[in-house]
């Protein structure tokens, strides 16, 4: 559907050029100083008996923008078709490392070419959902829109601090998403940022935890991405487990919920896939609703036949230059505006699956009681 290569060698690429680069600029680059101050298994669920959807609580803070859900409608087969439904769709899951404002690496990104990134999925009717949600099957978005998720890798000290006014800086992940989100109103602020054993470049305690906290009460998700970054194809099962046990019981400490999803640093995959699905180290365990790749197309629906968890794509977001040329969230959204149909496109509905009825047959055979075809 998405193109014409295997689905492997496209992972197998788009990997090799991300794990290429990655090691070059973390070999290459200090690690940032501390700022003091600064701050599953199984497939999703969905229908009456899915789990309470994540807490999103509008902002106590006068001038952010909420990240709570518009609340829920029924769908009937008519207003699926109204709304061009297509919850069988692909999701754009964009992935980004650092924002700087002079680019050391291919992968680094402008504050400038981030704001111009997400107006424009604002303008074109995406909503961003977290991974979290997006893997449990709880994108709630409005009907006609379309969901798009915002992943961030390492926990680099641009994805967020807080300004002496205890507002985001101007420039950081967090705060070019609240300005977007206050631009374009029905752009939803939440993120998801997968961290090492320093969250956002902070080695105090009291300064990880008062930032995991400010994020975590406003709607966006910190989630697993190792202790060190190491390359796990290199790791035995034990030390694999340690390296993602610890940062649960990094992140319990700092008061966040146990994670649902983890990125795979440099977007490496272990010979035996399981070692990063589950497991135990030191009595903490660890268990994810989905375990994210680096590259290089956007992922299927959740709801699909051929929706797997312990392997979700991503997109690198960058434009249409070099390795990028075919595999970077430029080209993407634009293959995606020539192919609308291929895009998921929400029902407003979290009880139903709305689908053209001649895509009846992708959904998972498990989820078929929650076809609304039309």
């Amino acid at each position: 559907m998405l193109s014409s290569i295997p689905l492997t060698r496209i992972i197998m690429l788009a990997n090799v050029l991300v794990v290429t680069v990655a090691v070059v600029v973390l070999l290459t680059l200090p690690t940032p100083p501390a700022r003091p101050g600064a701050s599953g298994s199984g497939g999703p669920t969905r229908g009456p008996s899915q789990p309470p959807r994540p807490s999103a609580s509008p902002t106590p803070d006068p001038g952010l923008p909420s990240a709570e859900l518009p609340p829920p409608i029924t769908a009937s087969p008519e207003f699926a078709r109204q709304v061009k439904a297509n919850e069988a769709g692909v999701v754009p899951i964009l992935m980004y490392h650092r924002i700087t404002h002079r680019r050391l690496a291919s992968i680094d990104r402008t504050p400038a070419q981030v704001r111009k990134e997400l107006e424009r999925l604002a303008r074109d009717g995406y909503v961003p959902v977290t991974a979290r949600e997006f893997a449990t099957g709880r994108m709630d978005v409005p009907a006609g829109k379309h969901p798009v998720v915002l992943t961030f890798d390492d926990g680099h000290h641009s994805h967020f601090s807080l300004q002496a006014d205890g507002t985001p800086a101007k420039n950081s992940a967090v705060g070019i998403i609240y300005q977007v989100a206050r631009k374009y109103p029905g752009f939803r602020p939440v993120a998801t940022f997968w961290v090492n054993r320093y969250p956002f470049g902070l080695q105090e305690r009291r300064d990880q935890e008062r930032a995991v906290r400010w994020l975590v009460g406003r709607g966006f998700e910190v989630a697993n991405h190792t202790w060190s970054h190491p390359y796990l194809p290199g790791l035995g099962k034990k030390a694999i487990a340690g390296q993602l046990a610890r940062v649960e019981r990094m992140l319990k400490r700092l008061g966040v919920p146990p994670s649902e999803t983890m990125a795979l640093p440099f977007g490496a995959m272990p010979r035996k896939r399981s070692t990063v699905q589950s497991g135990k180290w030191q009595g903490v365990p660890y268990r994810f609703r989905g375990v994210f790749l680096a590259g290089a197309e956007p992922s299927v629906s959740p709801f699909a036949r051929r929706y797997d968890h312990r392997s979700i794509q991503r997109i690198q977001s960058n434009g249409k230059k070099g390795e990028c040329r075919k595999w970077c969230s430029q080209y993407w959204l634009e293959w995606l505006d020539r192919h609308p149909r291929e895009r998921y496109t929400a029902d407003g509905d979290p009880d139903r699956i709305s689908v053209p009825r001649g895509l009846r047959g992708k959904i998972r055979s498990d989820r078929k009681q929650l076809i609304n075809a039309y």
